[in-house]
């Protein structure tokens, strides 16, 4: 055999072990993240933007707690050391640790009209509570409906339709494992009772950045996004 074919082949064998143990590179699990429908990249990138975390951390949740009919009278005061409401200096109901999925923002079409599934959480810490800190974990899922309807030009108009949170997806979780037990039952009706509230809050900051964010995209721009949503 010819040293040259010789030399060729000794050099194919001693690169095959290199060709089936390479692992991907670095920054191909990022790419895949990345490679996420544009209209997805476009919602995260605003409400990045317009800073969504700040927002919904800064949400007086006490006030909404206090507010008449939210809760039993006395509830949340007992909790928190059986102070009076009105000592609200000595009170803390914060939003913490803020999470929102801009990686897994979902879309989906059905029926002309278009599905943004956002998935967020975070975690309310309850202090002093009996001298305590009461944590809690409340994870959700945001659904935003949104279509084109063409005007009596035949142009398109973006039209949002429902933006809510899905009942059924709401968690509101106690992660403090030492309760007593004369608190355990305020403590469960304080949990329902941020569970209804909660959403409502949460719609309230996100759902007019979400519209914002659609609002300023040029209509032929946002037909071209949506067709490429649709077709996947």
């Amino acid at each position: 055999m010819c040293p040259l074919w010789r030399l060729l082949i000794l050099l194919g064998l001693l690169a095959l072990p290199l060709t089936l143990n390479k692992k991907p590179l670095p920054g191909l699990a990022k790419a895949h993240i990345n490679s996420k429908p544009t209209l997805a990249r476009i919602i995260a990138q605003g409400l990045i933007k317009y800073d969504v975390e700040g927002r919904i951390q800064n949400i007086h949740l006490l006030d909404s707690l206090n507010a008449p009919g939210q809760v039993a009278p006395g509830m949340v005061g007992w909790l928190i050391g059986s102070r009076k409401l009105q000592q609200k200096q000595d009170i803390s109901v914060n939003i913490t640790n803020f999470r929102l999925d801009y990686g897994g923002i979902q879309m989906s079409f059905h029926k002309e009209q278009f599905f943004a599934n956002i998935s967020l959480e975070f975690d309310i810490d309850l202090r002093p509570a009996l001298n305590n800190i009461v944590n809690m974990h409340v994870h959700m899922y945001l659904i935003v409906v949104f279509w084109l309807e063409k005007d009596e030009f035949g142009r398109g108009d973006l039209v949002i339709g429902k933006c809510h949170t899905e009942p059924s997806s709401v968690f509101v979780t106690i992660l403090t494992d030492t309760i007593p037990p004369r608190m355990r039952h305020m403590l469960f009706n304080l949990k329902e009772n941020l569970r209804k509230i909660i959403p409502h809050l949460v719609e309230g900051q996100v759902c007019p950045l979400i519209c914002e964010i659609l609002g300023q995209l040029d209509v032929k721009l946002l037909k071209s996004l949506m067709k490429h949503v649709a077709s996947h």
